[in-house]
This record gives structure tokens, sequence and C-alpha cells, in this order.
């Protein structure tokens, strides 16, 4: 395992790189804020290389690979994000929102009806700070639905 954290950390601190440059190119208006839209993706980039770096220079000893059941849950959360990702633009925020973090609450340990609870809250709770707070134009419901 040292070697593979020392290969990933190598291969996400080029891929920061690769997001600070296609960042930098992002077109700033005469009517933005002082701090601009730069900014953040300059700070998610630099997390990851200062996380890539501790990576890379303080790796984990050898550790085993989880087996059976672990990947079949890891698979089931690869395909949950990745069906998040697809469906958040037609269904809005609000619901894929509360369908992906229901069901990743409930791997992480939690009974169906506490990690269905968990992930409406969530859902919720985070587009009335993307929305309402940080007046983001974001979806909350499909088109035709309400807000």
């Amino acid at each position: 395992m040292i070697r593979g954290d020392r290969i990933f950390g190598a291969v996400m601190i080029v891929v920061a790189l690769g997001y600070i440059l296609s960042a930098s190119s992002i077109q700033t208006s005469f009517m933005s804020d002082p701090v601009g839209p730069r900014i953040f993706p300059y700070m998610i980039a630099a997390v990851v290389i200062l996380s890539s770096l501790v990576m890379v220079l303080r790796p984990d000893p050898d550790q085993d690979w989880p087996a059976g059941p672990m990947v079949a849950q890891l698979g089931l959360a690869l395909a949950v994000l990745v069906g998040y990702a697809y469906a958040i633009t037609p269904l809005g925020f609000i619901l894929p929102t509360t369908i992906a973090a229901g069901v990743i609450s409930w791997q992480i340990g939690g009974n169906p009806r506490r990690a269905a609870i968990a992930g409406l809250g969530l859902a919720v709770g985070l587009f009335v700070l993307f929305r309402v707070i940080l007046g983001l134009g974001l979806k909350g419901l499909p088109a035709g639905m309400g807000f």
C-alpha cells in the first residue's frame, strides 16, 4: 500500500495542477466580486495538493484490501454517486440528494428510517444553504414542480 499511496498522491498532484490550469482560464466579467470566480477552484486544488503531498511523503503502512461484501458496498456507493450525478439535472437537487445521502447513510450503519430522515435533512439543509444563503441558481425540484 505504501507504493499505491505514493502513486495515487502523485497522480492527484498532477490532476490538481490540471485543475488549476483549467480554472485559470475562467473568464471574469467587469461586474464580478473582488475575489473573483477562480478562488474557489484554487482553494480546492490547494487542499488536494496538500493532501496528496502527505500521501507521497508519509504513506500508510501496508493494509489488506477489502474483499467480498465490502467491495459490493463500495460498488453500490459508486453506483449511487454516478446515478446522483446524472439525476441532479433532470430531477433537481432535493430528490436525488435525499436518495444518495440516505443510501450512503444507511451504508455507514444507520437503520433505514434514520438514514432516510438524515438524507432528507441533508438535502433540504444544503438546498437552503446553497439557494437562500449563498444565492446560487440551484433548481430544487424537477421543472414545473415548484422552486
